[in-house]
């Protein structure tokens, strides 16, 4: 049986990192680009886990949006629609961490927080949580 309580929280989180991506671009002085990128790569991470848990998979501890990607894909095929938002995505889990590593300027931050954005939206989009009521019988 799959728990709904622990797929909103995944996908809760996921949230979390999409708000606090778009406030380091929109209301932070100066702008925070490179941690906007991190928490983007973060949003759309758990968002791909909480659609695996919803289909009652352990998601695999990885940070790759691509392999996270296949294991939806070999659910859902449809999945290969957020290829390349993923694909574009996955380079800043960690590579924009370091001061030697992806530099962020503000369009690439609001690319990727829109690509976060889509990605988070498909993921819901293709998780069936049952009303709560249809859920304690």
């Amino acid at each position: 049986m799959v728990d709904q309580v622990f797929i909103l929280e995944w996908l809760r989180y996921a949230m979390g990192d999409l708000l606090a991506a778009r406030h380091m671009i929109e209301d932070m002085h100066p702008k925070q680009t490179e941690i906007s990128a991190w928490h983007c790569q973060q949003c759309a991470e758990k968002a791909l886990k909480a659609f695996l848990v919803a289909n009652d998979i352990d998601p695999p501890k990885t940070h790759d949006l691509e392999k996270l990607n296949c294991f939806c894909q070999n659910i859902d095929d449809v999945f290969t629609e957020i290829q390349n938002d993923c694909q574009k995505i996955n380079p800043y889990s960690e590579a924009s961490h370091y001061p030697d590593g992806i530099a962020v300027d503000e369009i690439i931050a609001k690319t990727l927080v829109g690509r976060a954005q889509k990605v988070y939206d498909f993921c819901v989009s293709r998780i069936n949580l049952l009303p709560q009521e249809e859920t304690k019988g």
